[in-house]
């Protein structure tokens, strides 16, 4: 691993469009949480489709996590960050201007914008800033888990306070699109050489790789954890006498504690040899924090959702920097950062929709805490094997 240094001042330009990046990949997914009963309303959908509202992204992500890295070796990575920003702005825009096909269009638009930004930007770090990727990485995924904390909490404010309506409050978001679009642009213009050692290094199949398929289903459990939180918590918090206001504010709060643990994550990560006890400690806070919400005291889930929150914001920081940590070479790491998050979001879209329909069967908001402690377990499993010191 090599030894982090200073950032030099033409490298605090690429690091401020890497923030500017990540800022834009996770409100137009987090934002629709706390508006789904008005979206539910507004539209006429079921409860299973309003799950699949939040499972569509998360197909795409998956779907096109497998051509991300070809598209990056054919354009460039900043030039094919910068088409996947561009996407997800027409996605944004698209998805509010009509009925359900159209919502649904605009959705799957910005999961492909998504997983484009998703999958690049990991080598794009290995390569330009080699010796950076702990600090790096910390910040990208810190700056993720901001604005998605930031979203989730000022949707419904957004939608009722300033009577923008859920369509309004979604299109908000399209403004720190075009910032973000145009900070990076500048990026466009640099094309780093491939390490030549990587060049005569002979292809390997991650997807023939134990390893490679434990860091898979370890992004992917992780992932499944915070999706279906995003999606039905503030509708379980609503349905216990909360306003929507108030349950928007709560799961913001979950992700903004989550802030800590997306930052230190990556940064005490590179500095131990395995990453085994890591996953432990995080996965007894997950069965910790999601037990306490079978207790119906506000104070109570406000704790064991502080617990649950600093675990999510390590677990996608440490998912990412795995993907890092567990390659040889660069073209490896690209190709490993596509298969997981390929794998990995199929997983996590089973979550929303396996819920969402599993509701209107029973109508029943425990079954969501089932899943999310038998999630917990699987989370430690895969994460005790991924986080090996051994690599591809």
């Amino acid at each position: 691993m090599p030894s982090e240094k200073p950032l030099t001042q033409k490298n605090w330009f690429l690091f401020l469009g890497i923030l500017f990046v990540s800022f834009n990949l996770r409100p137009s997914i987090t934002a629709v949480g706390p508006l789904i009963p008005m979206i539910r309303e507004d539209l006429g959908l079921s409860n299973g489709w309003a799950g699949f509202l939040t499972t569509f992204p998360l197909l795409t992500f998956a779907t096109f996590s497998l051509f991300s890295a070809k598209l990056g070796k054919l354009m460039g990575n900043s030039p094919a960050i910068l088409l996947g920003m561009v996407l997800i702005l027409i996605g944004t825009i698209t998805r509010v201007m009509g009925g359900p096909v159209v919502l649904f269009l605009g959705t799957g638009l910005t999961g492909v914008g998504i997983v484009i930004c998703n999958v690049l930007l990991i080598p794009l770090i290995k390569n330009r800033l080699p010796s950076k990727i702990g600090i790096v990485t910390a910040s990208y995924t810190t700056g993720m888990t901001f604005l998605a904390a930031v979203a989730s909490g000022v949707s419904a404010p957004l939608a009722i306070d300033l009577d923008l309506g859920w369509r309004g409050s979604l299109l908000f978001w399209a403004v720190l699109l075009l910032v973000g679009i145009v900070i990076w642009a500048p990026q466009v213009k640099f094309r780093t050489a491939p390490n030549q050692h990587d060049l005569d290094a002979p292809k390997v199949n991650v997807w023939t790789s134990k390893l490679a398929w434990n860091v898979s289903m370890f992004m992917g459990v992780q992932s499944l954890l915070f999706f279906t939180l995003i999606a039905w918590l503030p509708d379980m918090l609503i349905a216990r006498g909360m306003s929507a206001v108030e349950a928007g504010v709560l799961v913001s709060l979950m992700q903004i504690i989550g802030l800590i643990g997306s930052f230190l994550a990556p940064i005490v990560a590179v500095k131990f040899k395995d990453q085994v006890g890591m996953v432990r400690i995080l996965g007894s806070m997950y069965l910790i924090g999601f037990s306490s919400l079978f207790i119906h005291e506000l104070w109570v889930n406000y704790i064991g959702l502080s617990i649950v929150g600093l675990g999510l914001g390590s677990s996608v920081s440490l998912a990412y920097t795995l993907v890092g940590l567990r390659t040889k070479l660069e073209k490896t790491t690209a190709s490993l950062s596509g298969m997981v998050q390929s794998t990995g979001y199929y997983l996590a879209a089973l979550g929303p929709l396996l819920f969402g329909v599993t509701f209107d069967i029973f109508q029943e908001w425990d079954f969501l805490i089932y899943l999310t402690l038998i999630c917990s377990v699987l989370f430690i499993y895969f994460g005790g094997k991924a986080g090996k010191s051994v690599q591809i």
